[in-house]
């Protein structure tokens, strides 16, 4: 699988860690940064990041930070993006059963690392439950797409009737 990855300073240490595994279990990777723990900006290098998966550029996208939250944030503004903040082999699995998360959000300062790496195989190996799921996920498209709330309860009536 093609991942692209991002990351600041305070979740530099992970970010290299996560690319030496990842590359180890054969997936090809597209560093977008940062490179080194010198303090920086986030978004500069998350956002790129995300824009990979939207560009079809990479298949999905890994943003690391402190908390992981404005990592998850940022990731979460590029259109076409759902990127959920895991902390647990559950928020792992249940981010990609039910939210079919294309960007996973991981805290250096939350977590240690051997659990960071053991969310990230499951969040990679976890396939889309469907079904109710993408219900939900087509709402969500609707109205990232500029439908009203109106036009959002639409797509779910559609969707209970067939």
């Amino acid at each position: 699988m093609k991942i692209s990855i991002g990351s600041d300073h305070a979740g530099f240490e992970y970010k290299e860690a996560i690319i030496s595994h990842l590359k180890k279990a054969g997936h090809e990777v597209i560093d977008y940064g940062t490179n080194s723990s010198e303090s920086t900006d986030y978004p500069i290098f998350i956002i790129p990041a995300a824009e990979a998966v939207v560009r079809n550029e990479s298949e999905r996208a890994i943003v690391i930070g402190g908390s992981g939250n404005g990592e998850a944030i940022a990731a979460n503004k590029v259109k076409g993006i759902r990127c959920s903040v895991c902390w647990s082999h559950e928020t792992a699995e249940l981010g990609r059963r039910h939210n079919n998360a294309n960007a996973l959000s991981i805290g250096q300062r939350m977590i240690p690392l051997e659990l960071a790496l053991e969310i990230v195989d499951i969040w990679l190996a976890t396939p889309f439950d469907g079904g109710r799921h993408a219900r939900r996920i087509a709402e969500l498209d609707c109205y990232e797409a500029g439908g009203s709330h109106a036009e959002m309860l639409a797509v779910l009536d559609r969707k209970q009737n067939l």
